[in-house]
């Protein structure tokens, strides 16, 4: 556990946990001493939406960020207040900002979320009936033109993202069989899942190879035998090494990271009291830097993950589960076989390296830490066996922690490829803040 502790101390992409069915709440959380502010409102009707659609993990990166981009452009569109992220065209004079972003949002979703429309019509003409005028006693002509412009906006960000490569699906890749390459793994033996995250089209970094980390660590290095000695010691199902708090967080972070993550952002603007404008630029930024580390991430799974023949290289990212039990046929010094070896979370079917959750992690807390102090305390939720389980954080480094050490207690990453990928998540997430959504007016 010494050298574990030393890698993360300061530090989901298909999730295996069953989010269930359960019914949306669409009212507002807002404090009624507070003002309503229809981005937290709408914020929290997409996580609601994702819990009760049982959306897998892998597809909920990709949504929350056309969600966040149509509120963004068509709250920003009447505002000018920062550069737009995809609609550069100007809104009608006079328009609600509040009205746009409720019509943004209900579209968007609505339009991703078809099983659902009924409760987000209900949500929509209840938000509607809420909001007062606050552009001024014009009739409601205002509101109405906020409408138009929020629904103008949310049909050109869907237009745009239909067509960027999450839709077609690529051919099954199942990897092979060189020793250290990803091959399917028990108990499904499935092709790799969520591939086409792989040939997604980012939303602001250049490219999916732009933060595409170096190759993992070959298999006779001591990184190696370092990684597989830790996690077949924590990670397995049973006469584990872990403790009994180890054991209740790793399929507490096997949850999904956009309704984690997105729960974080929602409370702390609330406790914090953040203006619309700079709730609008927080939201926006988290769900497009996790959008972009999930398509970096996944190219990068694919890439590492294809044995090259001509070049005789074979890069280790077959999953714990496949190197314990067939670690004889590696012959590294110090790794020794264990056939009966079963992970205390099933194994995802995508290969090992780099790993999805904790560059999520990396990016979300990262996008967090750029705007409010390490301390902050927060509630996540995740559906295990039809329960919702809360668990409560006092710190943003102590969550982006645990969600990392997870993966290994889990049974499902080595050490090292955490620690690349929560660095991976957090160098897209830098970079998403320095260039999207910039200040037009100078420092805010």
């Amino acid at each position: 556990m010494r050298h574990l502790s030393k890698l993360f101390v300061v530090v989901a992409i298909a999730s295996s946990v069953n989010l269930g069915s359960v019914p949306i709440s669409w009212s507002s959380t807002d404090e009624p001493d507070q003002p309503p502010n229809q981005v937290l409102e709408w914020n929290q009707i997409l996580v609601n939406t994702l819990i009760a659609t049982n959306t897998p993990n892998s597809s909920s990166q990709r949504l929350g960020a056309i969600v966040h981009t149509a509120i963004f452009d068509a709250y920003n569109g009447i505002e000018r207040r920062y550069t737009p992220i995809f609609v550069h065209s100007s809104a009608p004079p006079g328009a609600s900002r509040r009205a746009a972003v409720i019509a943004a949002a209900y579209h968007t979703l609505f339009v991703l979320f078809p099983s659902v429309k009924a409760d987000l019509d209900a949500s929509y003409a209840a938000s509607l009936a809420a909001l007062s005028d606050d552009e001024g006693d014009d009739g409601g002509k205002s509101r109405e033109r906020g409408i138009a412009w929020g629904t103008e906006v949310a049909t050109a960000v869907l237009a745009w993202r239909a067509n960027d490569g999450f839709s077609t699906p690529p051919a099954a890749f199942r990897g092979g069989t060189a020793v250290g390459q990803w091959r399917p793994t028990p108990p499904a033996f499935a092709s790799m899942s969520a591939q086409s995250l792989a040939f997604t089209k980012p939303f602001v970094v250049a490219s999916r190879e732009q933060f595409r980390p170096a190759p993992p660590r070959p298999l006779d290095s001591p990184t190696y035998v370092e990684d597989f000695n830790t996690v077949k010691d924590l990670g397995r199902a049973s006469g584990s090494t872990r403790n009994g708090e180890q054991t209740l967080l790793a399929p507490f972070w096997e949850g999904n990271a956009s309704v984690h993550w997105n729960q974080a952002a929602n409370q702390m603007a609330r406790a914090n009291q953040l203006s619309m404008s700079r709730t609008n630029r927080l939201l926006a930024l988290l769900n497009l830097a996790m959008a972009d580390t999930a398509f970096t991430t996944w190219s990068a799974k694919r890439y590492y993950g294809v044995h090259d023949d001509d070049q005789q290289v074979t890069w280790v990212t077959w999953r714990r589960v496949t190197a314990i039990v067939l670690a004889d046929t590696a012959g590294i010094p110090g790794t020794t076989a264990d056939p009966a070896w079963l992970p205390l979370v099933t194994t995802p079917a995508h290969p090992e390296y780099p790993a999805g959750h904790p560059s999520q992690n990396g990016a979300a807390a990262t996008v967090l830490l750029s705007c409010f102090d390490d301390a902050q305390t927060f509630t996540l939720t995740t559906r295990l066996a039809g329960v919702d389980v809360p668990r409560t954080y006092t710190s943003i480094s102590q969550a982006r922690s645990d969600g990392n050490n997870a993966r290994v207690w889990g049974g499902m990453h080595y050490p090292s490829t955490v620690a690349i990928s929560d660095t991976l998540g957090e160098a897209v997430a830098n970079y998403v803040n320095l260039s999207a959504m910039q200040p037009l007016r100078g420092p805010q």
